[in-house]
């Protein structure tokens, strides 16, 4: 028989009121837990495992009882509890409470008497048929089957080499606990880590950890305890049975029997010569560590570096690395520590035991022992007379470094350069390649500094500068002996005081004996050392044989040259 809605609400309230008189047990009581109550009050946002059924835990704990009374600690005894969860080794309630927590989870665990301590209780301790309040924070989880966990963080785009079994490492290092406590840093310390790997001097899951890695890269490594420090755990700052995270920068890092390793970036298409020991180089540089760290570079001080190479003037890498160079090359050279600065490094720049990169520029380089490089571009045909010590020559030129720099052109003024062939006016390397050119010859010199400026340079040349000439010979004159100002074709005359002496007064002045060495030179019998100005030279005649400086020539101070070289005086006619 169907009932209306309203008697079944009146019925339902009849049984209520019933089973309240009878004992039953009221709305806002639940009566004794049948199970663990468990209260996730805080949950990380990242849980990368939670604990299962033996896993090996660690964690902290307040126990108290439903009054607030706190029966034990963990806190309190200042270490963590250890154990394996979910095989018996924890009461019950604790064994299912701890089960499926994340790292450094909390929980508030409720535990009935039948799961915690039952009837019986911990004398002195816990009473019989306790309930058990927990609050828990989950530390660390592991398994006895776990592996070394690596996350690659950030790699080099560039990676020519990675860390294997006995090489020596430098890295950075941040250590952690599994919850986030550091314990060791080696940023703090202001300096590397620095050891060989796969030799017994790192923790197991480390010497593991870092194989494979690139300079630069970056690793977050977890090390269960079983490969870190075990039940033992270390000092006051690992716990025993402690998982570690490691996050890892690899700084660099070499082998012993590492050699020095060349990377030619850019080699000229025309490389005539190679540098040897015993060379001269001038080069750029930018010195880096592994990890980009600029530690000098030639480049910031705007002048080249200049050694000898193959002498023990640089660190023994360098030597090695610089040897075959060619001028204009680009050359990464990467130096191990036994062949820079080996363990205990350079100044602040320089770490010890730091593996060095060079990338070098070469600018140019020459032997003590090289002669001017003379290459003839263009030679005319018929061409029987060439320039000789001595002659005067006019000759355009450009000048730059082996590099391309340009230095100087003859080009920039209104007339050719003008000099006397070993009159000491031009460096000897010009000089030298000057000579036997015929008129309208070019040719292309390289002048080596002992040929050139030397070691000191000069007005924006460098020190020590291989210099090239691309020189043309535009005319030349016939010259005269060194320390000469005019010389004769033939004998002089016999009674040359008094053919000087036009007007026949006893006296040569200065317009007299200009207008007779110039008829000399006009009839072919007598030339001028050649030079820009005639009359200058002249001048310096007159002036040489006006002894007394009177302003005219007498008999007795008028004196050939050759006569003068008898009587080894140095004066010139």
């Amino acid at each position: 028989m169907a009932m209306a809605p309203g008697s079944r609400c009146c019925l339902l309230l009849l049984l209520l009121l019933l089973l309240g008189v009878l004992g039953a047990p009221a709305l806002g009581d639940p009566g004794p837990l049948e199970d663990v109550v468990i209260d996730r009050y805080y949950i990380p946002k990242i849980c990368l495992r939670e604990a299962q059924m033996g896993d090996f835990i660690r964690y902290h704990y307040n126990g108290t009882f439903k009054d607030g009374k706190k029966f034990d600690s963990s806190y309190d005894r200042g270490a963590t509890v250890a154990g394996v969860v979910g095989v018996g080794r924890l009461i019950t309630g604790m064994d299912r409470g701890l089960q499926g927590m994340c790292v450094n989870e909390r929980r508030h665990l409720i535990v009935p008497p039948h799961l915690g301590y039952g009837s019986i209780g911990v004398a002195g301790l816990i009473p019989p048929d306790a309930t058990l309040y927990f609050d828990v924070v989950m530390l660390d989880i592991w398994n006895k089957n776990d592996k070394l966990q690596i996350t690659t963080l950030s790699k080099p785009q560039r990676c020519n080499r990675t860390v294997e079994n006995s090489d020596f490492v430098r890295y950075h290092y941040n250590g952690t606990l599994l919850d986030g406590t550091p314990f060791d840093s080696s940023y703090s310390k202001g300096s590397t880590y620095d050891t060989y790997v796969g030799t017994g001097w790192l923790i197991k899951g480390m010497d593991q950890g870092l194989l494979g890695m690139c300079a630069g890269e970056k690793r977050s490594i977890i090390i269960p305890p079983f490969l870190a420090y075990g039940e033992k755990g270390y000092g006051t700052v690992i716990p025993p049975q402690a998982s570690l995270v490691f996050s890892v920068l690899l700084v660099d890092f070499h082998n012993p029997k590492d050699g020095v390793f060349l990377e030619h970036l850019e080699v000229p298409e025309t490389c005539k010569r190679r540098a040897v020991t015993g060379d001269f180089v001038r080069y750029h540089y930018n010195g880096t560590l592994m990890d980009g760290t600029l530690f000098d570079s030639s480049y910031s001080r705007n002048q080249t570096y200049n050694t000898y190479i193959g002498k023990g003037y640089i660190i023994p890498g360098m030597d090695q690395g610089l040897q075959g160079v060619c001028v204009g090359e680009h050359r990464r050279v990467v130096i191990p520590p036994h062949l820079a600065y080996g363990e205990n490094g350079a100044g602040d720049k320089i770490p010890g035991s730091a593996v060095l990169i060079f990338d070098v520029h070469i600018i140019d380089f020459h032997n003590p022992a090289d002669p001017v490089e003379i290459e003839t571009v263009f030679r005319p045909e018929g061409c029987n007379v060439t320039s000789r010590h001595r002659d005067f020559v006019r000759y355009h030129y450009n000048c730059s470094l082996l590099d391309g720099t340009r230095l100087f052109s003859s080009h920039d003024y209104e007339k050719p350069q003008e000099v006397t062939l070993g009159a000491n006016k031009v460096i000897e390397g010009l000089n030298s390649g000057l000579l036997d050119m015929c008129a309208g010859e070019r040719r292309v010199l390289i002048v080596p500094p002992h040929l050139g400026h030397g070691e000191s340079g000069a007005r924006g040349v460098p020190g020590s500068a291989v210099l090239r000439f691309e020189v043309e010979l535009i005319s030349m004159e016939e010259g005269v002996p060194e320390g000469y100002l005019f010389i004769w074709h033939g004998e002089p005359p016999a009674n040359l005081y008094e053919q000087m002496d036009l007007n026949k007064d006893g006296e040569i002045p200065a317009e007299e004996f200009s207008t007779f060495i110039k008829t000399q030179v006009a009839e072919g019998k007598g030339r001028l050392m050649p030079s820009s100005d005639p009359e200058k030279v002249i001048a310096d005649m007159f002036q040489n044989q006006d002894r007394n400086q009177d302003g005219k020539i007498t008999p007795e101070e008028l004196k050939l040259k050759s006569d003068e070289d008898q009587e080894k005086i140095h004066e010139e006619l």
